[in-house]
């Protein structure tokens, strides 16, 4: 309590970038009074409290802390338009869609792919390789690990899952070092390289589910040996916090845990120094006795093994079955998460969440708005790295090596 109380002791209340955050609330506030349980039906509400938000923003931005303004600029904005719509919608209908336990349950579902995807990325990325194929590596992780599960189901039972991830993570390592080969040894241009691995994916995912189910499909079965919830029943009745962290994928506690040692990893320890060195200043860091090499060979196929867990994910512990390019893009919007969190572990599982929230969100929506109103949620995620890459809200700049490749000199 001591610690805490001496925490918000140091918080400067009057500096731009906490007012700025106070308009991100606000923005937040404006949208939400017009929301399920409170549901206000006056539009002058979410309009005048995202107006204040507006213009603490402008006010934040003046000062200097243009991220933060922009932010809350961009919050009261969208406050304002979210409880404008909401405001003309019946209540019946946002009773249907805003399920705030529903929605939070299922945006750590959408976010967990998109999680593994990222943070594969991170460590790609922060040793100076653009990896855009981290949508092949997610869909080979998908077939693979539902392939493994299902071939070990006869003589490992419940525990089959295990071995389809295992499966997952080493296919999800070969597509990576194909990938490492082409961008670091052969100097292949990165995005190129990328792109291909993603087609290669495509291809070889595709032809071997023909080539095994044929036109019947995975067996029925799968969430026999799929990867298990976690059932945590002294919080089942708890409000709001039990439906929704109660009965959780394993997968997703993993994702928790992957989180905070990337973090630790990378920012914390002697080997994350190397491995941002190497991203940011390959030279100097070759000079002091680091290998350039070995680092982003590290990197690269390790970032294969953990987007591949994603893809496990996605087909044993989510759908419970594959389908030819069943990842639909999520690899693409787990690296737009990666730019938008600044290629940092926490930011980018922030914009996880958002993503997975709007496709959580779009999937409600249909049964009382319509399809069209899904699909518009849907392309929420790429707008936000539109905005986040054009600097609107904080320029985003990755790894000053990214994408060059090193010659030993």
């Amino acid at each position: 309590m001591t610690a805490i109380t001496t925490r918000l002791g140091g918080v400067q209340w009057t500096h731009p970038k906490t007012i700025g955050f106070f308009g991100i609330a606000l923005g937040a506030l404006a949208a939400w009074l017009a929301l399920p349980p409170l549901a206000s039906r006056t539009a002058v509400l979410p309009i005048a409290i995202g107006i204040v938000a507006i213009a603490i923003g402008i006010w934040t931005w003046s000062r200097e802390q243009r991220r933060v303004g922009g932010g809350a600029v961009a919050s009261g904005i969208l406050g304002i338009a979210l409880g404008v719509v909401a405001t003309r919608s019946s209540t019946a209908h946002l009773d249907q869609v805003v399920v705030w336990s529903a929605l939070g349950a299922a945006t750590l579902r959408y976010a967990t792919p998109l999680t593994f995807a990222a943070i594969g990325g991170l460590f790609c990325e922060r040793s100076g390789v653009v990896n855009v194929a981290l949508e092949g590596m997610l869909l080979t992780g998908a077939f693979f690990g539902i392939w493994g599960a299902i071939w070990a189901h006869s003589w490992a039972g419940s525990w089959a899952w295990v071995v389809g991830v295992i499966c997952a993570a080493l296919a999800g390592m070969a597509l990576a070092a194909i990938h490492a080969v082409w961008a670091i040894h052969l100097k292949v241009d990165q995005i190129i390289s990328g792109t291909a691995i993603n087609f290669l994916a495509l291809g070889i995912t595709g032809y071997l589910f023909i080539d095994k189910y044929g036109d019947t499909g995975t067996p029925g079965n799968v969430p026999d040996y799929g990867i298990p919830d976690v059932h945590l029943s002294f919080l089942q009745n708890w409000y709001f916090i039990g439906p929704i962290i109660g009965q959780l994928n394993l997968m997703i506690w993993v994702s928790f845990v992957l989180l905070v040692a990337t973090y630790i990893f990378v920012f914390r320890t002697p080997y994350g120094l190397r491995l941002r060195a190497v991203g940011e200043h390959p030279r100097a860091a070759d000079t002091v006795g680091i290998s350039v090499y070995k680092v982003r060979y590290m990197a690269v196929i390790g970032s294969g093994a953990i987007a591949a867990m994603g893809g496990a994910y996605l087909s044993i512990g989510f759908v419970h079955s594959f389908n030819e390019g069943m990842t639909n893009g999520t690899g693409f919007i787990g690296l737009a998460a990666l730019v938008f969190g600044k290629w940092r572990p926490f930011p980018t599982y922030c914009a996880a969440l958002l993503f997975g929230f709007s496709s959580a969100l779009a999937d409600r929506l249909p049964s009382a708005y319509g399809n069209q109103w899904g699909t518009l949620f849907q392309a929420l995620p790429y707008l936000l790295t539109l905005i986040a890459v054009a600097g609107v809200i904080g320029r985003s700049i990755g790894p000053a090596a990214s994408g060059r490749p090193y010659v030993k000199q």
